[in-house]
């Protein structure tokens, strides 16, 4: 039986999916469970590499999980470990050898014998100097060898092709139909709130400045893990510009609570200079709450054109956008929800299985690699 009359056989490259909750997490916890379940439904399988840090997805006894030592940083690091754990995995994969191996982090392994897939979910690490020295050979080299390259919008699908001159580009989105949407219930005390970790893309530093331009906007509430030293540098520069009893930090949040929060702001704002897709957007809108955004990334592109938005380095801009999100009516804000209804992980696993299904083929002992 060959690639063409069953489901492939696909190997996760899995070092990275011990990594705490984000947009890149929720990606792979919502497609590879879907997309497991599709490939046993077609005679396939779905395997994930375990690397030394155990995978944090949702019911991990419904995968195979491989062993292996990779380690899940420094990069160089686990660049090293994991081609070779990857041959490893393909030649003891009896009797049902693996037809194709997927990726979502970079490098791409090397000389495996078989298609490769590669997920990027945004291009960040070629914003800054001098990382991008290094990442932009590194991702040339691993779009050249990869069948397909998924993108999770067609902003970013538009960017690697005009950067890396490749055809063979597709997009498989995110979606928001993980969580659950409650009725909206403003509370007595209206505030504004922001998903996502806090680190520097996400601009947060913008929306502060924001408040100390408007004074009578609500106060802020940010949800979402802190990088590095970002909670430190924003809470010192809330009382630089006077704004810390305006603004509280939550830190990660449940998804039930996350659920509530949406259901209560006033309106939920996405500063980001750089963004992918923007899962947040989309569970603020499904979850009819007023929405502004960044004119940037791929933030518009999932937004949809009748949400307020703001260039991310005007604060009065964005205190003006907030302040037009805040007066949408009832019925603009339905028209939003139903506008990002398009964005489903159902059908997008079904699209990630039918790439895997085009660039498959079958994997003789003879074509594995040493």
């Amino acid at each position: 039986m060959t690639s063409k009359t069953r489901a492939p056989n696909v190997l996760v490259a899995g070092a990275l999916l011990g990594q705490e909750m984000g947009g890149v997490r929720r990606h792979n916890a919502e497609l590879l469970s879907r997309a497991n379940r599709k490939l046993s439904a077609g005679g396939g399988r779905l395997a994930i590499l375990e690397g030394r840090t155990k995978i944090r997805l949702p019911h991990p006894e419904q995968y195979e999980c491989l062993k292996s030592d990779v380690p899940d940083s420094p990069p160089w690091a686990r660049a090293r470990h994991e081609s070779k754990a990857i041959k490893k995995a393909l030649r003891e994969a009896q009797p049902t050898p693996f037809d194709l191996v997927h990726t979502g982090h970079l490098p791409a392994p090397h000389g495996l014998g078989i298609p490769i897939s590669l997920t990027l979910h945004d291009l960040r690490k070629l914003e800054r100097f001098p990382q991008r020295l290094v990442a932009a050979p590194i991702l040339a080299d691993s779009i050249r060898r990869a069948a397909a390259v998924i993108t999770v919008s067609e902003t970013v699908r538009a960017q690697v092709e005009a950067r890396f001159r490749t055809t063979r580009t597709r997009v498989v989105p995110n979606a928001a139909d993980h969580l659950q949407v409650l009725a909206r219930r403003p509370v007595a005390e209206p505030f504004l709130l922001h998903v996502g970790h806090l680190e520097p893309r996400k601009n947060l530093e913008l929306l502060l400045h924001a408040l100390a331009r408007d004074p009578g906007l609500p106060p802020l509430k940010l949800a979402g893990g802190a990088k590095g030293g970002a909670q430190q540098r924003l809470e010192a520069l809330a009382r630089n510009l006077g704004v810390s009893e305006r603004v509280c930090f939550l830190g990660p949040v449940a998804e039930e609570r996350l659920a509530i929060l949406y259901a209560e702001c006033a309106a939920a704002v996405f500063p980001s200079r750089i963004e992918g897709f923007g899962i947040g957007v989309v569970e603020a809108l499904r979850a009819s709450a007023p929405v502004a955004i960044a004119n940037a990334g791929a933030l518009p592109e999932i937004a949809g054109s009748g949400v307020p938005r703001f260039a991310p380095d005007d604060a009065s801009e964005c205190a003006r956008a907030i302040r037009a999100t805040l007066g949408l009516g009832e019925e603009q804000l339905e028209e939003m929800a139903q506008g990002v209804e398009r964005y489903s992980w159902e059908r997008s696993a079904a699209l990630l299985v039918d790439i895997w299904m085009e660039i498959a083929r079958p994997t003789t002992a003879a074509s594995r690699p040493p």
